[in-house]
């Protein structure tokens, strides 16, 4: 993964977009990274992959709650302030 300064990135805002297309480009200043450019194919990519494993989250956590019994009714009751 390529690493360019603020200062180059800003002067070589066409250069760090094409460089961008085949591999992330980290963005430093004052010795930290601080962005990074990449592929909007990429991005897209890892927001599927993002979104793809909050849903098995969900799915694991539904799973468990309904093997611990609970219901809608419970969770109605709950934010009822009846449980």
């Amino acid at each position: 993964m390529r690493t360019v300064t603020a200062s180059e990135a800003r002067q070589g805002l066409a250069e760090i977009i094409e460089a961008a297309r085949r591999e992330p480009v980290v963005i430093r200043r004052q010795k930290r990274d601080v962005a990074v450019v990449m592929s909007m194919d990429e991005y897209e990519r890892l927001v599927r992959l993002n979104v793809a494993e909050f849903q098995r989250f969900c799915d694991r956590v539904g799973e468990g709650a309904r093997e611990a019994g609970v219901t809608e009714e419970v969770l109605q009751g709950l934010l009822d302030g009846e449980g």
